[in-house]
């Protein structure tokens, strides 16, 4: 079931400018409880919001979905800003139009309780990172995977017992950014297309998530949760937005969140703002 909104709690998008660290309101609602801000290539953020999918204008205009099922928290725009491809509660991904329209299904059948969870889409928009979660023995196991955009053989890129989440593609495609509980609680790390090869990114007291590479790979943005903090829950205070730059860890703000607050890609296309959401009661 799609999440709601508790007595006296509100919806609201912001957008940071990583540069002068300034804050602006873009939209709030104490109606529905949105998440998971996307900007498009011509700079039109997009929700979710009770199983449905939103662009923000001056209030929310829903996008036509075309038959597929509710929706959660998990959808990219392609590069070319002509689809949008979303995680339904069926387990499957579905390619939409970005005007609306038909879906079509991406995923294959992989067995039952196996769901899909979208991230990324690769620079070139020929392939999707999802992570995908399956039951091993009565126990939820999380790795990242691969498919083509257009449908096709899926490709298993971590194989391991570890709770792996936010699958993401670097600017060039060289990288899969992705959050891990590998070295014990989550941090960032990336693996290599192709090789295997894995780096860690952050390894610090607190929680790490949903790693997001500016496309001009400045830097990445990344939510922050308390320590001690198991999976990435909703509604709680000290969530932190980060950004990791070659300088080092910048604070840009602490927000009441979490679940939904930037779960998906949501820098601007030049690289000087992403988008955000915050609950506060």
């Amino acid at each position: 079931m799609p999440r709601t909104l508790r007595p006296g709690q509100r919806s609201e998008l912001y957008v940071v400018d990583v540069t002068s660290g300034e804050h602006r309101l873009v939209f709030s609602s104490s109606d529905i409880l949105f998440e998971a801000p996307n900007w498009t290539p011509d700079d039109v953020l997009i929700v979710n919001g009770n199983g449905r999918l939103f662009r923000v204008n001056d209030g929310l205009e829903e996008i036509e979905l075309g038959g597929v099922p509710d929706i959660n928290n998990d959808h990219v725009v392609s590069p070319d800003g002509q689809t949008v491809y979303v995680s339904a509660d069926d387990g499957h991904l579905y390619a939409v139009p970005i005007e609306g329209g038909p879906g079509r299904r991406v995923t294959n059948d992989r067995g039952p309780g196996f769901h899909h969870y979208l991230h990324g889409v690769s620079p070139d928009g020929k392939t999707l990172a999802y992570i995908g979660l399956e039951n091993r023995d009565g126990q939820r196991i999380t790795n990242v995977w691969t498919i083509p955009s257009a449908g096709g053989a899926d490709v298993q890129v971590t194989d391991d017992e570890f709770a792996d989440d936010g699958s993401e593609y670097s600017p060039g495609g060289k990288w899969i950014y992705f959050n891990s509980e590998r070295a014990g609680q989550a941090q960032l790390f990336r693996i290599a297309v192709g090789s295997g090869e894995v780096e860690q990114l952050t390894d610090d007291e607190r929680v790490n998530w949903f790693p997001h590479p500016a496309p001009d790979g400045s830097a990445i943005a990344y939510v922050s949760f308390p320590p001690g903090t198991e999976g990435h829950p909703a509604d709680i205070g000290d969530v932190r937005l980060r950004l990791l730059t070659n300088d080092g860890v910048r604070e840009l703000t602490t927000l009441f969140g979490g679940q939904g607050t930037m779960n998906v890609p949501s820098w601007s296309p030049n690289s000087t703002q992403f988008a955000y959401v915050t609950y506060p009661i």
